[in-house]
């Protein structure tokens, strides 16, 4: 038996666990979303299983289009959840933008002083891990409790703010939640790149009379850029799939209502047109990892490759 053979008697178990875990149900709801939602004929009133629908699922939400009693397409009205589409899209790549961008960047300076020898510095590792193993929704719950009107955040800065109930003060209080809740993970993952680059570089860049800042600039975001982007794609990732702490603190408020708690409401209205915007979603987050796989991976393997020279 050949390598090639051996290759692919090793992978092809992992390539049909994968086809039933990720293609099956990818494939069911692609059928699914061409398919019309149970309901009542308007015409007959009488109840009906569905049947084709074309592309009218992906055309209430892309087109934010709906149909009447006479089964005519109209735009759909204010409140309707076809209508919140690209409201959830923007405030789905809104919490994602300013929430990554904010844990690379604490996530980095806590990196760099944990990398730090210090006494305490094992106690300060664990310390900060805490509120990454804390469970989602129970972070939720203890932001929604400070954030209350008469809760601490209010108390302790003199204000009046409904933080959970207007929009704009409810999304800056996801961001924070976000943010004390996941930049511990920016930080363990930043580390590891850290640790790995050599002390000789930064002494010989001491005995060169290279100040702090100057080490930092040229030496250590330069080495650090393939541990960072691995970073910044995982965050991205699961910042658009984004669901519990909205959920749990504001209730869904259309506002901070992101794409996946859209696809959750509307499972209760109906199987068929969630599925084309679970679909819709799919092909988002799909083509987001793609592109940020094409640039940040190119960038790291070009770091890599003159790491690889200048040593």
């Amino acid at each position: 038996m050949g390598d090639s053979a051996k290759a692919w008697l090793f992978v092809t178990p992992v390539l049909i666990a994968l086809a039933v875990v990720i293609g099956y149900p990818v494939a069911r709801a692609l059928y699914m979303s061409f398919q019309k939602d149970s309901g009542l004929d308007p015409a007959t009133g009488m109840f009906v299983e569905g049947g084709n629908a074309g592309f009218s699922n992906y055309t209430h939400w892309l087109l934010q289009q709906c149909t009447n009693s006479l089964g005519e397409t109209v735009s759909c009205p204010t409140g309707n959840l076809g209508s919140q589409f690209w409201l959830a899209i923007g405030v789905t790549l809104f919490f994602t933008v300013v929430t990554v961008t904010l844990e690379a960047t604490i996530g980095l300076g806590m990196a760099v002083i944990m990398g730090k020898t210090f006494k305490g510095r094992a106690l300060l590792r664990a310390a900060v891990l805490i509120p990454w193993a804390i469970p989602t929704a129970v972070t939720a719950r203890l932001w929604e409790f400070m954030f209350q009107y008469d809760g601490v955040v209010n108390r302790v800065l003199g204000t009046h703010i409904l933080w959970t109930a207007d929009a704009w003060p409810a999304r800056f209080a996801v961001i924070i939640a976000d943010v004390w809740k996941t930049t511990p993970f920016m930080a363990l993952l930043i580390l590891a790149g850290l640790q790995v680059i050599p002390e000789d570089v930064y002494e010989a860049a001491r005995v060169d009379g290279a100040s702090a800042w100057q080490r930092f600039v040229h030496i250590t975001l330069p080495l650090l850029k393939p541990a960072l982007l691995v970073a910044i794609l995982f965050r991205t990732m699961d910042g658009l799939r984004l669901y519990d702490l909205p959920a749990i603190m504001t209730n869904n408020l259309p506002a901070t209502r992101p794409i996946s708690a859209l696809v959750v409401d509307q499972v209760r209205v109906g199987a068929n047109s969630a599925s084309a915007l679970s679909v819709i979603t799919f092909f988002l987050i799909f083509a987001v990892a793609f592109l940020l796989v094409k640039v940040l991976g190119a960038n790291a393997v070009r770091t890599q490759e003159a790491q690889r020279e200048a040593h």
